[in-house]
């Protein structure tokens, strides 16, 4: 029978021996993390993996190491470094937040105080109140939500069910190090209770695991099933004009906000003629899947035989191509081999 009781104690010593090495953490039982760095690191992991935003953190914090430096950073160059880490509208938000706890002095130390500022939300205040102010909040990621389904047996589906894992995950945080235990728990799901062939014989919690117990651990938690998701078309102008190309940058808000992009229309709400006059060739199609609907994007090449009706033309010498946002990376890559003939 379960005793929930011990569950934060054996998840503690289980994290004391076995917490992944992380650049935004301090190893286990070493005092409290920098807000900053858990508050970035929160922000950048939303849409992306660990593995994936390790890189991009590290450059982060080499560029800025203070919030105070990110704070007073380019707009621009913030988000050609987001580039790759999903929607832009997070890193709007993320040089919104910094201004603000830059101009305030610091990061509130409360779920509360930390709600009020742009951009973080539930899980992102919990996290930054735990783990660098060691307040005993619950923080439930996808990682814990999983643990604790297994360890309940909760076979309510998601989404229905995270009111229902949330207060059961709240039944269980300790007053005592709420940080590392939240962190724990993260690591256990990422490593040991993962989403598939979870690896129940080494888990501290296996005698303690309903679901387990019942042999239905993998099932578990169950998911409503995901409606398909949309198509959408739409067209990129790549407007050549000697050796310079016609950018634009995209509107502050909306798909891929603020970014240097080509010229285009149809898959974002705007329709819009070309941006100039010029015979228009098609070079093919890409295609690009963002988190609510995939996109095929159909790319024009033209030389352009006027001055253009918006955008400015940007020698070919000065783009960055990893200052565009990946679907405008695609669109570049097609046409490269014909603007280099």
């Amino acid at each position: 029978m379960r005793d929930d009781k011990v569950i934060a104690p054996v998840i503690l010593a289980w994290y004391d021996r076995h917490a992944r090495v992380l650049p935004w953490r301090l190893p286990p039982g070493t005092g409290r993390a920098d807000p900053y760095r858990v508050w970035l690191s929160e922000v950048m992991l939303q849409q992306t993996t660990v593995a994936a935003v390790k890189d991009y953190f590290i450059r982060f914090t080499t560029l800025w190491p203070r919030i105070e430096d990110l704070a007073a950073a380019e707009d621009a160059r913030v988000m050609a470094e987001w580039a790759g880490l999903g929607y832009y509208a997070r890193a709007r938000n993320l040089l919104a937040c910094a201004r603000k706890v830059a101009e305030t002095g610091g990061f509130p130390d409360t779920r509360t105080g930390l709600r009020a500022l742009p951009g973080i939300g539930p899980y992102t205040s919990a996290a930054i109140a735990a783990i660098a102010h060691d307040q005993p909040e619950t923080v439930v990621d996808g990682n814990v939500e999983r643990v604790v389904a297994r360890l309940f047996a909760v076979e309510t589906a998601l989404p229905a069910a995270k009111a229902e894992l949330t207060a059961l995950a709240e039944t269980l945080t300790p007053r005592k190090r709420p940080g590392d235990y939240a962190q724990a728990m993260m690591d256990l799901g990422a490593t040991i209770c993962t989403p598939r062939s979870p690896a129940c014989g080494i888990c501290p919690l296996i005698a303690d695991c309903d679901a387990r117990a019942r042999g239905i651990a993998a099932d578990l938690p169950r998911k409503a099933p995901k409606a398909p998701r949309p198509e959408r078309r739409g067209i990129a102008w790549v407007a050549r004009h000697g050796q310079s190309l016609l950018l634009e940058q995209r509107p502050a808000k909306g798909l891929l906000g603020g970014t240097l992009a080509f010229p285009s229309t149809g898959w974002d709400g705007r329709e819009l003629p070309p941006p100039g006059a010029a015979q228009w060739r098609e070079l093919g199609e890409v295609r690009h899947v963002f988190t609510h609907f995939n996109l095929s994007l159909r790319v024009m090449l033209g030389d352009l035989t006027g001055n253009p009706e918006r955008g400015a033309l940007v020698p070919l010498r000065q783009i960055d191509r990893d200052a565009l946002p990946g679907l405008m990376r695609k669109v570049w890559d097609m046409a490269r081999p014909e603007i280099a003939a």
